[in-house]
């Protein structure tokens, strides 16, 4: 079977919910980033806040990547690792109904805890996670289908993966076989943290070249070493052929490996940003597997993400993101 996208990337079940402002102090909780953290800490700060008042939904960056795609009309595999207990099955479940395509079976799965991110959405809208990666920590290159892989149009590769040892090793591998096979390969940042803390990392990944990055301003100015996105940019055309810079209200800034496009943003009041990149990424790729030019598909990625800031939650039901692309077209 032919796939528009490969991804890889953690398998996380996304637990959100609503704090005020003073939360983030009176719990020593790092605001506006994704932190690791271990279950016992998670597990203090789900404490501490209204679990009545929270929702879970299938998460991880690359997951609701390839979900997005699916539900656009594309077609998606993802490689990721869940434990034999609830939130797993949940998980797998959630992949099956959006008909994302994996090699895991739940059976094979193994004992442990399955992946969770406390979600805290703040009053402007912010989005600060606590995650406790639980198995997923153990991903690595077995779990890759190289097949799958070797029928794909694009390998998306999240960030995220780059603190785990065996993760690092995953991206890399699923990168040489892409690679060696003249596929594509999409990297994401995934969050400044990244950047920040796992940058030599990174750069390991990044190598010689990716063929599309996808980043936001924060991350792009933390990578290149720069306090101004038109620095920034510049010197990530030397890492990347085509990137897609996103710059929340201000819309996004694409570059297609000739000229760079300013992308219109939809003006929309944003209630949880949680999602919104990741959103971003899956239009865009949907977008430019499926005939459109990059400025098309960078203006179905604003769209796409705009929406998804005005609800709770890294992911919208399908029949809400097909109308995206009816009304795209009016």
């Amino acid at each position: 079977m032919k796939y528009d996208v490969y991804g890889i990337g953690n398998a996380i079940v996304d637990i959100v919910t609503e704090v005020d402002i003073d939360f983030f102090q009176r719990n020593n909780v790092e605001k506006g980033v994704m932190t690791l953290v271990d279950e016992k800490r998670q597990l203090e700060l789900m404490k501490a806040i209204d679990m009545h008042r929270s929702k879970m939904s299938g998460g991880g960056s690359a997951g609701n990547t390839v979900v997005a795609i699916n539900q656009l009309g594309g077609r998606s595999y993802y490689s990721c690792l869940v434990a034999h207990d609830d939130l797993g099955h949940f998980f797998l479940k959630d992949l099956d109904r959006n008909g994302v395509h994996t090699n895991l079976k739940f059976e094979d799965c193994p004992p442990g805890h399955t992946g969770r991110c406390l979600v805290m959405t703040s009053p402007d809208a912010q989005r600060t996670m606590n995650t406790f990666l639980g198995v997923s920590s153990f991903l690595s290159p077995k779990h890759l289908n190289e097949d799958a892989i070797k029928n794909s149009t694009y390998v998306y590769l999240e960030g995220y993966l780059v603190s785990s040892p065996k993760g690092l090793e995953a991206m890399i591998e699923a990168k040489k076989i892409a690679e060696q096979n003249k596929i594509n390969v999409a990297l994401t940042f995934s969050d400044p943290s990244m950047t920040k803390y796992f940058s030599k990392q990174m750069e390991e990944i990044v190598g010689a070249s990716v063929d599309l990055l996808f980043c936001n301003e924060e991350e792009a100015m933390i990578f290149t070493g720069t306090d101004f996105i038109s620095d920034a940019r510049e010197k990530l055309r030397t890492v990347a052929k085509r990137f897609a810079i996103t710059l929340g209200a201000n819309g996004a800034l694409i570059f297609d490996g000739d000229t760079y496009i300013e992308i219109e943003p939809y003006r929309v009041r944003a209630i949880d940003t949680n999602g919104a990149g990741d959103m971003f990424a899956g239009a865009f790729m949907y977008g430019i597997t499926h005939h459109h030019s990059y400025a098309e598909a960078g203006k179905l990625a604003s769209l796409a993400s705009s929406r998804v800031v005005q609800q709770w939650g890294p992911r919208m039901q399908p029949d809400e993101v097909k109308k995206v692309l009816g009304d795209l077209v009016q």
